[in-house]
Order: C-alpha cells, then structure tokens, then sequence
C-alpha cells in the first residue's frame, strides 16, 4: 500500500492547496496559468498545409451520432508550439471539418495532450495539459465544456484550471456517479534552463481526482506509483468486485495498481500480465459489461505497429480474439468511444512527421472477439486528417 507520507499528502492536498481547482489568474507572472483563448474561427495559420507535426489523438461521439476529434499540432515535434485543434464529422466519419476550435496559448506555452469525453449528462468536454515551454515540472490540466455537441458550432464555455498535472485519457464514472480523473505527474524534472519550474516530488505519481459534483470541483482522491512508469498515461477501470484497477504505462509495457477502498490508497504498483511495449494503449467497460482492450502487438515486443483490439469477458483476467486494426510501423496513441448500437470508435495517429494522419478504425465487440470481421460495422484507415506541411 502507498507510504503514509503519501496519504498524508493527499489530504494535506485538498484541504490547504485550493488552487486545485479552477486555480488561474490571468494576473498571475507564470505565463502557462493565463487562461487562453478559445479560438472558435481558426484562420489559414491552422490550415493542414500549415502543420509540420500532429498526433496525440481523441475521439467522441454525441447522442445525435456526431463525432468530435481532437490531437496537438504545431511546430515540429514536441515543444512549445504546440496547439489543440478539435474537428467534426456529421456523417458518422465519412467526412470530417477543418479545424473547429484550437487552442494555442501564447508565448513560449504549449497545449498538449488533449482529450474529449461526454459526461453522464450529455455536456461534451475538451481536456488539455498546459506548461510553459516543454515540460516546466508542473503543468496543468484545464477544461471547456459545451451543453450543445450536436451543433457543428456550439458555444464553449471560457476555460478553467482543475489542476496540477496532465490528462490524456478519458474520465471514469464509478457506479455511484462520482468521476475519477487519471492526472499525471511526470517523474522527469523541468530543465534547469527554463523561467518557470516546479520541482513536486510527492505530487509525482499516477494521480486521481475525484469530483463528486459532476464536475463543479476536483480533488485529489489517491495516487498510484508504478515502478518504471514513463508518462503515465494510466487509466482507470471499476471492477465488478467494486475494486479500482489502473493501468500504467512503463518502459516495460502495461503496471498495474489496485484500489479496495475506493481509490484513496493503491497497492504496490507492479508489472501487469498484459504484453505491451513502452506507449499509449486504451482499456474502457462495453456496453455489454466485457472490457475493451486496445494495444499493439508486434513480434519484436518494441516496435508502435499492429495496432490490436481484444475483449476481456473476465473482468481483465484473460483476453480474447485479436482484431487487427493496423498492421503498419508508426501507429500510436489510440483512443475511442462505443455507440449505444454498439458500434466501437477508435482513433490513432500515424506517422506524426512523415505522412502525418490522423485515423479511425469501427468494428463491434463481436469482431474484436472473432479476431476478423463478422460484421458490417468493420471500417479500417478512416481517414481524419493527413497534414501536408512541409520544412521550408
């Protein structure tokens, strides 16, 4: 079980650091805690002929059946350049709008990590991670919401700060409503050259916050701590048995940490039985109650190719089928959503600086347990978006 240093840090936490939640000020010196706009009519500077870099993928769908996707772009890798942009498709993915809303913060800030979840309610939510320049040791999770995500152009609400950290994957509703929000600290300090760093060692971990008023207000509820964890990236599952179970990810592939108590302590962290290799994979409940697991599958055990969705009738226990979704290097970072008919969404990236797509695969529960399509519903290499950029 977690230290009791740690416990302590928790609670300390939430009662003394209300800067946890909606904590900005666009006063404030740290240029990275200015609230920035939310640009709802991107101009030419946004354009796909613009973006030398994307990926870093999410994906959602409204009750209507529109489909909102997301990932960051900008500059040429990683960096400060940085910016979220958000697109839409009215057709079920047949076809997808340029870009509907981005996010840039300005000066040396960069919006990263990005990711989009309707809530039990119907609001639609667009999460991304703010830091000054790379990696400052802190960043930030913030959040806009819109209460029309049927609309092809819906009113955003003005950006708030949630917390310290980073979130790249969706929200989890637990059975008694309450949402648990996968917050990363990573363990990589902020560079010694940069203004504005922050060392946080007891905030370092796979952190969880909880909002128990659907989203008014966020607390830090637990954190997990996986040995040989790299960004984290985890994700949060309530098991059958009322028990919480987080995957992370590490050098090695897939941790795991367990929760009885609701999520405030969590087990040593150790190696999962899932084969992976070091990067995103993506794990949600089914409609039916069988669980979802997206993950590559590579001979080599290091290469970010075959990208491959199974289904686990046993809570997690053993996998089943193996549908392929794509076989080809430098596929990543997959994300997605289920239709109430049953129809699952996933999106990923493919080659983030050389062909620059971002794509969407759809099969049901049926297919992913089959390892081959049985249905109508299998689509592959859906195109999104393919940037055309090039170094000048």
């Amino acid at each position: 079980m977690r230290s009791l240093s740690l416990i302590f840090f928790s609670l300390i936490t939430i009662t003394l650091l209300p800067g946890y939640t909606n904590f900005c000020s666009a006063e404030d010196k740290d240029p990275a805690l200015v609230a920035p706009p939310v640009n709802t009519n991107p101009g030419k500077e946004y354009a796909d002929d613009t973006r030398l870099f994307q990926g870093i993928p999410g994906l959602e769908r409204s009750s209507n059946g529109r489909l909102w996707a997301l990932w960051y772009a900008g500059g040429t890798g990683e960096g400060e350049l940085n910016y979220v942009t958000l697109v839409t498709s009215g057709d079920d993915g047949n076809t997808w709008s340029g870009p509907k809303l981005v996010i840039d913060p300005p000066g040396p800030v960069r919006a990263y990590d990005p990711a989009t979840w309707l809530d039990p309610s119907g609001r639609l939510w667009v999460f991304w991670a703010q830091s000054y320049r790379w990696w400052d040791g802190r960043s930030g999770v913030w959040a806009i919401t819109t209460d029309e995500p049927d609309k092809e152009n819906p009113k955003w609400s003005e950006p708030r700060r949630l917390c310290n950290g980073i979130m790249m994957n969706k929200p989890t509703v637990l059975a008694n409503g309450d949402w648990l929000l996968p917050v990363a600290i990573w363990k990589q300090k902020a560079k010694d050259s940069i203004e504005h760093k922050f060392d946080l060692p007891e905030e370092r971990g796979g952190n969880i916050f909880i909002s128990k008023d659907k989203g008014k207000s966020f607390q830090l509820l637990g954190q997990t701590d996986v040995p040989h964890r790299t960004f984290d990236e985890h994700m949060v599952v309530e098991r059958k048995d009322n028990s919480l179970w987080t995957l992370v990810r590490t050098s090695y592939g897939i941790g795991e940490s367990i929760s009885t108590d609701g999520g405030k302590t969590w087990s040593t962290g150790k190696e999962s039985s899932i084969p992976h290799i070091n990067a995103r994979f993506f794990i949600r409940r089914l409609n039916s109650g069988n669980l979802l697991l997206v993950r590559h599958n590579p001979k080599n055990g290091k290469t970010r190719r075959d990208l491959t969705a199974y289904v686990s009738t046993d809570d997690g226990k053993t996998w089943q089928g193996g549908l392929l979704l794509d076989e080809r290097p430098g596929v990543s970072y997959p994300d997605g959503v289920q239709s109430d008919d049953g129809t699952i969404y996933i999106i990923y990236d493919y080659s983030r600086t050389g062909d620059k797509k971002i794509l969407m695969a759809t099969f049901t529960e049926a297919d992913a347990l089959a390892g081959k399509p049985v249905s109508e519903k299998v689509r592959q290499r859906v195109l999104i978006n393919q940037a055309t950029g090039k170094k000048k």
